[in-house]
């Protein structure tokens, strides 16, 4: 019923044994100080490494750019020694890893930034509140990078993607979705910019283009990718004319020939906020010519029916990757899912609980019938 997806897909150089890809979900739970992956997140991993792919949780590139409370980054040694435990374990269960390069922009609470003002394309203030180790505070307004700034940003990224190849990951996504600093930069409503950087579509995706490019100077194109959400607001970050921007967007991944491109299309129940404005991958896959991963609330045969209609190549799974570790068997064997439990608490607290301690499937008679 499900054969589709357990064909195997080649992402550039990246050989994946099946479609059912793991989205990148934010956790929490590396060690605090120095944001360090740990053993536990490597047994996280581990546990879901049956995944065609794993996109691994955002992972800031910089002090500047992470603003989420014990979410991983990747600047320092330290963290590079500790995401080995993460891609030894995933490589010794078969499976494959990516990781996702994270700049937070205007998200950034001044908390985590010595109580300086956030960074981001043009100086704006996102609604509603920043998690903090102290709770929740309203955003701050950021202030507008200078083109030296930029510069030195995009040279944050190519030391994270450095660094990514030092702890062992099989090649790397930029997180340009949802509103973060690339997002900021894309859209027309966060910036504001009259420079080169801003101003028409080719001018707002200036940026991608050239982060992109640091990225595929220390990996080649076939080893990165990116993810964009090209539908409607998300933490603030909207654009006028999405078919434009997202199009813009496109033709850059394409004539830098990256090897994959995921896109967060939400249901009316998606988190990041719900949209009901048209879907902009058909556009985006008539433009893009590599492999297209679609993200969002797809049930299993909702993606074998996308993958046959050749809207996309590959389907990614997130909250059902939290519950459900070994997605694909269920799905080969049509076994109910488990649901989260104690959500969104577990999502994001520390500990093993709603982390770690989900059953695996262990007797045939919990297939259905």
């Amino acid at each position: 019923m499900h054969e589709k997806l357990f064909d195997p897909i080649t992402l550039g150089a990246i050989e994946a044994k099946n479609r059912i890809f793991m989205a990148p979900l934010t956790r929490g739970r590396s060690t605090q100080p120095g944001s360090v992956p740990n053993e536990m997140m490597a047994t996280y991993y581990r546990q879901r490494a049956s995944a065609g792919l794993i996109i691994s949780e955002a992972t800031g590139i910089s002090v500047e750019g992470l603003g989420w409370p014990a979410a991983p980054g990747i600047w320092s040694d330290e963290q590079v020694e500790g995401w080995k435990f993460v891609t030894d374990a995933v490589h010794e269960e078969g499976g494959q890893i990516v990781l996702q390069l994270w700049h937070m922009g205007r998200l950034v609470h001044p908390d985590f930034l010595g109580g300086n003002p956030p960074v981001s394309a043009s100086a704006t203030k996102a609604p509603g509140h920043a998690h903090t180790f102290e709770g929740r505070k309203d955003y701050e307004q950021a202030r507008e990078l200078s083109v030296e700034e930029i510069a030195r940003v995009v040279g944050d990224y190519r030391h994270a993607a450095e660094n990514a190849k030092k702890a062992g990951f099989d090649g790397v996504q930029l997180h340009g979705a949802n509103g973060y600093l690339v997002d900021q930069f894309l859209r027309d409503s966060t910036n504001l910019r009259t420079d080169e950087y801003g101003g028409s579509p080719e001018n707002r995706t200036r940026f991608l283009r050239e982060v992109l490019g640091a990225l595929v100077d220390v990996w080649g194109e076939t080893r990165v990718g990116v993810r964009l959400s090209p539908n409607g607001e998300t933490q603030g970050c909207d654009d006028s004319d999405p078919p434009a921007t997202f199009g813009a967007a496109a033709r850059v991944v394409e004539e830098l020939g990256l090897a994959f491109l995921e896109l967060r299309e939400p249901g009316p129940d998606g988190t990041f906020g719900a949209t009901e404005v048209p879907k902009q991958s058909p556009l985006i896959r008539s433009i893009y010519s590599g492999k297209l991963i679609l993200n969002s609330d797809y049930t299993p045969e909702q993606a074998v029916a996308d993958i046959e209609a050749e809207r996309c190549d590959a389907v990614s799974w997130g909250r059902d990757f939290i519950s459900n570790p070994d997605l694909p068997a269920r799905f080969e064997l049509g076994a109910p899912l488990q649901p989260n439990v104690n959500v969104p608490l577990s999502w994001y607290l520390p500990g093993p609980e709603g982390y770690i301690d989900y059953p695996m499937l262990t007797k045939t008679s919990e297939t259905a019938a």
